[in-house]
Formats: structure tokens, sequence, C-alpha cells
């Protein structure tokens, strides 16, 4: 049986013909081992297809990552892994089949609308698995997509299921000639993170050692905001005397350059990478370690998303804080992310600061255990509404894979 047939068992619906073999490439620039093509459209999806991509490398061991794009969407400044980002090839049939010869994909997400014929056609020819994800209505309304009906039907039956975001879209795919069983409704494609990992025995402990001092954290600080950080830490011990700040460097290099800040700041701290224990009369907790962020988000019920202050760094990940269950504080400066803080600020969960003074200000506030509470529920609805999204067709294409294994 041929993996398309096995995949339209799995969709419950029948397989279309094709060639049932995949193209292998010769080109060494593709990773060994499996593949899965993304294709982004739309500077607000990157970020949540990105974070899809991690997670299915995540639970894939040694799979690589293409992702594709028009000129509308910069690449990001980082990818993880064996994550290769390209531009679609020219939409033409030679272009189209150089560019399945070289990277020989075992699946393919195609977010939105705009679909590509000459590209789809000749995936479906190679026996590629294709998806239409986070389809919304607007994208199959734009002007790239007013086909001749019958163009229209084609480009979509090459698509063995499409993702919608709502039941409009849905309508708009049926009335476009794609079939009800290949249609299904899954919302809209957010960025969210799972939860961080961490080590419980040191959970335990630190939760024990700390427990009943109201504690903040620092996450991702560059070194020029690090003396800001110090000085908003320092107002608002006037509040809060017993108040812990957690301070995590950017990178674990930079420890020396904090512990420095520290001691110019005559403010009491303990070194984690030294293996260090606060006590009561410690007031910072200097944690230049790497893979811990698990843990400190834990210990942490308001979290201060740095690299936010001082510009041209872009900001972190704030979906990592929130589905850890920290209110979460960040700066203006956040371009790499700024999809992500305009959702929680939307929904009450963040809280923007600009100096040491507004931010002394809003640790001072969320030490109300009710006040972060609250901002780390509404995170939390924002977190797992997009992680559903993405468990839904992270499974998809985990089976799908597993049937091309079978084959």
């Amino acid at each position: 049986m041929s993996a398309r047939s096995r995949l339209s068992a799995l969709l419950g619906r029948p397989a279309r013909s094709g060639d049932d073999t995949v193209a292998a490439t010769r080109t060494p620039q593709r990773p060994q081992g499996e593949l899965v093509w993304i294709h982004v459209t739309g500077t607000a999806r990157r970020s949540p297809l990105l974070r899809l991509g991690q997670r299915l490398a995540e639970l894939r061991s040694g799979l690589a990552l293409l992702y594709t794009s028009g000129p509308d969407v910069a690449p990001p400044p980082r990818l993880r892994g064996d994550a290769i980002w390209q531009p679609l090839p020219a939409d033409t049939a030679a272009g189209a089949q150089g560019f399945l010869d070289h990277w020989a994909p075992d699946c393919c997400l195609w977010s939105g609308g705009a679909p590509r014929d000459d590209l789809l056609h000749a995936a479906a020819e190679k026996d590629v698995p294709l998806f239409l994800v986070d389809a919304a209505e607007e994208d199959l309304e734009r002007r790239g997509m007013s086909w001749l009906p019958v163009l229209r039907r084609e480009t979509l039956a090459r698509f063995d299921a499409a993702l919608a975001r709502d039941a409009a879209a849905a309508q708009r795919l049926r009335r476009l000639g794609m079939p009800a069983e290949s249609i299904s409704v899954t919302g809209v494609l957010q960025e969210g993170s799972g939860p961080l990992p961490c080590d419980e025995d040191d959970l335990e402990r630190f939760s024990t050692i700390l427990a009943g001092r109201p504690v903040w954290l620092a996450a991702m600080t560059q070194p020029g905001e690090v003396p800001l950080v110090l000085q908003a830490h320092r107002a608002a011990l006037r509040m809060a005397h017993r108040l812990l700040l957690i301070l995590v460097p950017n990178h674990p290099v930079e420890g020396d350059t904090a512990a420095a800040a520290l001691e110019a700041a005559e403010l009491r701290f303990a070194r984690w990478s030294e293996r260090q224990i606060p006590d009561d009369a410690t007031q910072v907790l200097l944690a230049d370690t790497r893979g811990e962020m698990g843990l400190w988000y834990r210990l942490a019920p308001v979290t201060f998303v740095a690299s936010s202050i001082e510009p041209g760094h872009g900001g972190r990940d704030p979906y990592e804080a929130a589905a850890l269950g920290s209110a979460v504080i960040y700066g203006p400066n956040v371009s790499h992310h700024l999809d992500a803080y305009s959702r929680l600020v939307t929904a009450g969960a963040a809280r923007m600061v600009t100096d040491a003074a507004s931010l002394s200000s809003a640790v001072t506030n969320l030490t109300a255990p009710d006040r972060a509470a609250a901002m780390a529920e509404a995170a939390w609805s924002i977190v797992s509404a997009g992680a559903e999204v993405t468990d839904r067709i992270t499974d998809l294409v985990l089976d799908t894979l597993d049937l091309g294994q079978a084959a």
C-alpha cells in the first residue's frame, strides 16, 4: 500500500492517484532522514509555525525542518537544530520540480491561502502529503485566490486535509470545492509554549527554602540592563524587605559581570553557578547557569522578560514564563515576539515597563498574590489555546510520518 493510500485511510477518504515514489535527493544540502516542509504566509504566522516546528523536532528524533516563505516574510534571527529557511522557487513547473527533487519533503504544511499550483501539483505527483493549516476566510478571498473555478478545485484537491480557523473559513473551502470530510475547524494557530522541564529535587529544595518569601525573576538580562534591574529591586525592597530577585543573565558567561554589578550595588547575593544557596539575608540569587529556566519560572510568580528595555535584542519568548504560571513584565523593544506580547497585553496578562521606576512599581504591585495570579491565569488561557491547535497539527504530522515509514 502506498504512503498516500495509508494516509487516506488515516483521514477516512479515498486516495487520489499519483506517483508512489518520493524523489530522493542527491544534494548534500538536504539533512539526512525525515524532512517536514512548512510554508509560512504572513509575518503573524512566523512565530507560531516556528514553535510548531520546534515541537515536532522535540518529539521526532532526527527530524529536519524546511521553512519557506514569500518575500513579505523575513527569516527569523535564529533557527534551532536542523532547520533551514528558503524562499519559494520560481512559480514554474521546472522550478517546482527542481525544488522538490532537491528537498524531497516527507510532508508539507501550507499555511493560510494563495497556494502555488505548479508547486503543489508537482508535490502531489511525488506523493508528498499536503495539509492546508490555519486557513482563514480572508486568505481564501485574496486576489491570488481569484482563479477560474476549475483551477480552484484542482488546486484545493491536492491537499489531503485542511485545518480551518473557524466555521466561516470551512464554509469558504467547501464553496471552493474542497470535500467537507477533508476539512476540520481547529481554531487559530497561535504561538504557545509547552512547560520547560526542571530538576524536581532542586524545585523541592528551593520551594522549601523560599517558602513565604515574595520572589520575582529577571530573565535573560543583557549586561546593560542589569544596573536598571538592580535599581528597581532596591526600590522594591523598601516596600517588601524579604523580596528576593532571581537574576538570570542572557548568557552564563556574563555571570562575572552581573556579580560585579551586584557587589557595586551592595546587594547580598548567592551565586548558583557555585551552588551557593540563598538564606533569609540573601536579596538576590544570581542564576548564571544554562538550561534551568523551567526551575526559575516555577519559583517566581512574576517575571520580567528582559532583553527588552535595551534596544537591539528583540525581546525573548514570553510564553515560556506564561506556560509556567508567571505573570509577565516586559520592555518596549520586543520586535522578535511582537504578536505574542500583543496577545498577552490584550488579555491582561502582561505589563510593559520602560525604566527602573516603572519596573519597580510593577514588581511591587504584583507582589500581591491575587494580582499576579489574575495575570498568570489570563496568560495561561492564551498559552493553552495556542497549544491545543499546535498539538492537533503535531499529531497529524507525526501520524503521517509514521505511515510513511510503514509504507
